[in-house]
């Protein structure tokens, strides 16, 4: 787990501070900053909460889910270490969440007053704050495009299709066939909309039918794949 005297690198790998001079970081954004500790299933965000703040998440992961009243949910984003939450909250009018943010295990995040990014006298040079803008705006672009790939992923109707469809989007994003996915099985059936079984044994077939290879995390989509419709949305 994370410690005060190794905050510091952690914020140089943050995409949001990644403008920022080294002492920018050290005096004018690390001191605003408070180390919280969350235990696993912690809801860090509810829907309807007023979020005046971010964080950096510092250590373990942070699901970002929409939960039901029948007990499913469905995963919208699983955040790491070095990526932000609550940024794009404090870009609405409301700064209301709609969506929950749990933590996967225990968890540290390095939490920030939102006077930090919104008010000129929250702590950052006229230049700080200029530079952390246009990351978030960035930030924001990659997040509304990956909200698009999820609605085409999930607008596919059967299973296989939507399993093709987010291996193909992994194997572009990374120039390669063969990725680790950045979720667990849990997940993974959970960000797809599907039982976690009925996914588990469509892998299984997939593999057996030789479309892609897969060890726990790891998966090789094969070139039998091409032929699915999977592949050709995406040309």
């Amino acid at each position: 787990m994370e410690t005060e005297q190794n905050l510091l690198p952690l914020l140089r790998r943050c995409p949001l501070f990644e403008g920022l001079s080294e002492e920018a970081l050290r005096d004018r954004v690390l001191p605003r900053g408070t180390l919280r500790r969350c235990s696993k299933n912690a809801a860090l965000i509810t829907p309807g909460e007023t979020v005046d703040w971010f964080a950096v998440a510092a250590a373990g992961r942070v699901q970002i889910m929409q939960l039901f009243a029948d007990g499913t949910g469905s995963l919208m984003d699983a955040l790491g270490p070095g990526q932000v939450l609550g940024a794009e909250l404090l870009c609405t009018r409301s700064r209301r969440a709609p969506y929950y943010a749990i933590a996967a295990g225990e968890v540290q995040i390095l939490r920030f007053p939102g006077s930090l990014l919104l008010e000129e006298d929250g702590g950052l040079t006229d230049g700080d704050r200029a530079a952390v803008w246009r990351a978030l705006l960035t930030l924001l672009a990659q997040e509304n495009m990956r909200r698009h790939y999820r609605i085409a992923i999930l607008s596919r109707r059967g299973l296989r299709d939507r399993v093709l469809t987010w291996l193909t989007m992994q194997a572009r994003r990374r120039q390669s066939r063969t990725f680790r996915a950045p979720f667990s099985r849990e997940e993974l059936a959970a960000f797809l909309c599907v039982n976690r079984s009925a996914l588990s044994h469509e892998l299984s077939r997939m593999e057996a039918e030789g479309l892609i290879r897969f060890r726990k995390n790891e998966f090789t989509l094969l070139s039998a794949g091409e032929s699915q419709s999977a592949w050709s949305t995406l040309e």
